[in-house]
């Protein structure tokens, strides 16, 4: 990425930013296949819930590789599907697959949804499937997607609940690092786990400018490859993280843990663990969206 690459990202996202047009973006974007598997649980549900028809103009907020994009391509025949995110990376390899696939009505921009100048109610429905939790200012992000969608457009979201009621964190971390969980992050930070409590993300929509906000539970395996030999490659690249403060020989003995711990998670299916989410859905309200932070 050069100075020249750079996109306009709203304050407070500089890290995601960072991130994801570095090293994880390049993670994630070598490996679209094994991400898009992990979570295939939560594919169904939330596209059900996004109710495309095939007139419709879709948002995919956060589409990293772009599965939801070209599935809510394929749905609105007659409309269209616009995926946004902060990686480059990950935008072209989006790209390259809908082209591949013939989606003419798919297309991909980099950008901070946050900021991004949408149209004005260019869109009947916005969806993201565990991307839009990471917004610094929350309220200032889904009112610029409110702004987005026409009056009574429908927002689908898929989001972690809290971390202890994700196995696949917090397994995976006692065997990084035994004896505790990482430091919690603080309540507003842009972390996987900022709409656990089910209240505060509903008072963001709301606050947003939608109504009709829904909450429902979605509890289901979550996948990390087909095996552990699959598996614990790519995890140790991305979690790699929680380990790069130990010596050596401790680090290797846990990453040896989390390797024994995929093994013994092996399933016909592939390497399960429990995955807890939110299925959000909301409308937007016929009145202009609010603003401030949260």
């Amino acid at each position: 990425m050069t100075t020249s690459d750079r996109i306009e990202v709203a304050a407070g996202n500089e890290e995601q930013y960072a991130a994801w047009n570095g090293d994880e973006g390049e993670q994630w974007a070598a490996h679209p296949e094994f991400y898009d598997a992990s979570v295939r649980n939560l594919q169904k549900p939330l596209m059900e819930a996004a109710g495309i028809g095939p007139d419709d103009r879709v948002l995919d907020v956060g589409c990293g590789n772009g599965q939801c994009t070209r599935q809510a391509a394929r749905r609105a025949v007659d409309g269209t599907a616009l995926g946004i995110d902060l990686s480059q990376q990950m935008i072209r390899v989006a790209e390259a697959v809908a082209h591949r696939e013939g989606l003419a009505n798919a297309g991909f921009v980099v950008g901070d949804a946050q900021i991004y100048p949408f149209p004005p109610a260019a869109f009947d429905v916005a969806l993201s499937r565990t991307s839009a939790m990471f917004f610094a200012d929350q309220v200032a992000a889904f009112t610029n997607i409110a702004r987005a969608l026409r009056p009574g457009g429908r927002l689908a979201l898929v989001s972690w609940r809290s971390a202890g009621e994700n196995e696949w964190i917090s397994a995976l971390s006692q065997a990084l690092r035994p004896g505790g969980p990482p430091p919690a992050p603080p309540e507003d930070a842009p972390t996987p786990f900022r709409h656990a409590d089910p209240d505060r993300a509903a008072a963001i929509l709301t606050a947003a400018g939608f109504e009709a906000v829904r909450m429902e539970t979605l509890d289901v395996p979550m996948y990390f490859g087909r095996d552990a030999e699959e598996g614990f490659p790519i995890l140790r690249d991305l979690l790699g993280w929680m380990v790069r403060d130990l010596e050596p020989a401790a680090a290797d003995q846990a990453l040896d843990r989390m390797r024994v711990l995929l093994g013994e998670h092996e399933t016909a299916d592939g390497v399960a663990f429990g995955c807890a989410a939110w299925l959000i859905t909301a409308r937007r309200a016929p009145t202009s969206p609010g603003g401030g932070g949260a």
